[in-house]
This record gives C-alpha cells, sequence and structure tokens, in this order.
C-alpha cells in the first residue's frame, strides 16, 4: 500500500476529488495548507503599500491506495490538478507499512 499527498491549488480540490472517485478511491483526507516552492510567494498590493506574501494558500489531499492503483491516482491527480502554471503542486508516494480500520478492527487492504 502507498500513501499519496498532493499538494494543490485550492481551487482544483473539486476536480481532483471527482477524478479520483473515477478511478476507485472512496475515501480521502484533505487539509488547508500553505506554502511555497520555487515560485518564492509574490508581491500584493494592500492600501497603497506593496508587501510579500511568502506563504501561497494550497490544499493537501492524502489517499491511501493499494500498490496497482498508485499509478491511476498519479495520472488521475495531474490530470485533475494541472493548468500548466507556476505553482500546480506536487505529489509524494511513501510506503505504508500497515492500516487499521479502529470500528472493525479490519487491517490492510481491508481497511482502506
Amino acid at each position: 500500500m502507498k500513501k499519496i499527498e498532493a499538494v494543490l491549488k485550492p481551487f482544483k480540490l473539486d476536480e481532483v476529488r471527482e477524478a479520483l472517485s473515477e478511478v476507485g478511491i472512496t475515501g480521502l483526507t484533505v487539509t488547508e495548507v500553505k506554502g511555497f516552492g520555487r515560485q518564492k510567494g509574490h508581491t500584493e498590493l494592500y492600501r497603497g503599500a506593496e508587501y510579500v506574501v511568502d506563504f501561497l494558500p494550497k490544499v493537501k489531499v492524502e489517499v491511501i491506495a493499494a500498490d496497482k492503483d498508485v499509478q491511476n491516482c498519479i495520472d488521475a491527480i495531474i490530470k485533475a490538478a494541472r493548468t500548466g502554471k507556476i505553482g500546480d503542486g506536487k505529489i509524494f508516494v511513501n510506503t505504508v507499512e500497515q492500516v487499521v480500520r479502529i470500528r472493525t478492527g479490519e487491517t490492510d487492504e481491508a481497511a482502506i
């Protein structure tokens, strides 16, 4: 099993959720986050004063998927989240050693 974490632009969240649903993902976790990458933030004008916004608003989507479904999930996220502009985000994939459903005690793929 793998944990797929995608950090992306907030307005792309619904499209990504729908794309993951189409490839069979039944659950995910979403967190509002802030950060920056190569774009290093940007400057804005507020009441005549210019200031730097270092951390940009993003959302982090976390999904646990069976090994066989990982590439389909990644492809779905890329297709739904890509705008072609800087700041589209990143996808991280990590190995998950164990999953336990608290309510039933099911483990691993049965618990996803």
